[in-house]
């Protein structure tokens, strides 16, 4: 009786969160819930879920001011929670060391840690109340894959501290900023908003950081469409210097014309100076801010692409219509573009010319099927985005699987919801 309860409770959440209903969805945060009584000793708790991401197009835009368009998937870490009155922040997970951090401690330390030490030490700043909890934490976000598990950890953290102590109504942009600090002082990491964002808003999102942050959020559907990441298996761990290089070497670009941003620089001007800004800043700073123009356009064809198939009232049905197969065939060759234009003018698809893993995996999705192929996230390491037609959407992760290993592939669907609570 107790667990039909339960299941009413969930159930009406299990298609906002995951497309589908599924026993073994409910199933796991059962599992979630009974492990945190064990391990805590409470009768009851909240639920709570924090989303991975994808990046669909955008890549290495958001640092600079430009738009990014990503979306939340159905892959996700969740907890069960409680506050405590002990002032003591208290977070465990199978096969993991429980996190236990006094809320008044800002001290630097490991990871886990101090992503939750820069939640707490940024919501307080920005006057937010902070006190105790437990929780009990299950991921099945892979990490290192490019899909943000650190984000959606320092998220969940944030929701939970919303829910618990300020009914629930920190803005997310504040959640999304506090996540940013987190990673940039605790984990020394010089991410830009993108990854927090994203996840804090849900569903399909099209952002735009030349003021601050600002979004519009779009139809989630792909129409005809369905994502596979492909891993390359490589860690990004020791890769920041390359990472903080493609800000910086923009910015340089964007100072050579007199502003700060690349945002700010007019893109006519860019290109009539672009030999003479090549010759003064040097040529892999300018291809580089060539394909912050170049893809600011890609994002907002997509967007455009997109709105106009939603408001078409599109379908995702085994047989597309005309205008169905245009629209994809138009997203698909988009994603390719951008995919081009990383490998050749961002360059973030290899650590040395030796490397050449990334750029593998996109010419074996295109000899598979046609499909898109682009780096996904920061580059250098991580995985490849695959946007795959349906039709051939079984053979490709057959081939994919076959040639990589069943845990190097990831098949997502977007996702419509953002951290949430049950």
């Amino acid at each position: 009786m107790q667990f039909f309860s339960f299941a009413n409770e969930v159930l009406p959440y299990l298609d906002q969160l995951y497309s589908y209903k599924k026993i073994a969805d409910l199933n796991r945060y059962a599992d979630v819930l009974a492990k945190f009584r064990r391990q805590f000793g409470y009768g009851s708790a909240l639920l709570c879920s924090s989303p991975g991401r994808v990046e669909l197009i955008g890549n290495h835009l958001d640092h600079n001011g430009g738009k990014v368009l990503a979306c939340t998937v159905n892959i996700d870490i969740i907890a069960a929670f409680r506050a405590n009155s002990a002032d003591v922040i208290r977070i465990a997970a199978k096969n993991r060391q429980t996190i236990r951090i006094s809320v008044n401690d800002d001290a630097p330390c490991e990871r886990s840690a101090g992503l939750v030490k820069g939640m707490v030490k940024y919501l307080r700043k920005q006057g937010f109340r902070v006190g105790g909890f437990d929780a009990y934490t299950d991921s099945v976000i892979p990490t290192g894959a490019g899909v943000s598990s650190s984000a959606a950890f320092e998220l969940l953290v944030g929701r939970i501290i919303s829910a618990l102590f300020n009914d629930d109504c920190i803005p997310e942009d504040i959640l999304a900023r506090a996540g940013q600090f987190a990673e940039n002082v605790y984990f020394g990491k010089p991410c830009g908003l993108l990854d927090q964002s994203v996840i804090a808003i849900g569903g399909t999102v099209r952002l735009d950081f030349s003021d601050g942050l600002r979004y519009e959020k779009l139809q989630t559907d792909l129409y005809g469409a369905s994502l596979v990441l492909i891993n390359t298996g490589k860690s990004h761990s020791q890769l920041s210097d390359l990472y903080a290089a493609i800000p910086a070497d923009m910015q340089a670009v964007a100072g050579y014309f007199g502003k700060k941003r690349l945002i700010e620089v007019d893109p006519i001007e860019f290109f009539e100076r672009y030999e003479e800004a090549a010759h003064a800043v040097g040529v892999r700073q300018t291809l580089r801010a060539k394909h912050f123009f170049d893809e600011l356009s890609r994002v907002e064809q997509m967007s455009e692409l997109l709105i106009g198939q939603a408001d078409r009232g599109a379908h995702c049905t085994p047989k597309l219509s005309d205008k169905s197969q245009t629209y994809l065939s138009d997203v698909i060759s988009l994603i390719n573009a951008s995919g081009e234009s990383s490998l050749t003018q961002l360059k973030n698809c290899a650590v040395d010319e030796h490397d050449t893993a990334i750029a593998d995996i996109i010419d074996f999705a295109h000899s598979v099927c046609p499909c898109g192929a682009r780096v996904h996230g920061g580059g250098f390491a991580g995985t490849v985005l695959c946007v795959v037609p349906h039709a051939c959407l079984t053979s490709f992760l057959s081939a994919a699987t076959a040639k990589y290993g069943v845990d190097k592939v990831y098949s997502l669907k977007p996702r419509s919801v953002g951290t949430t609570i049950l």
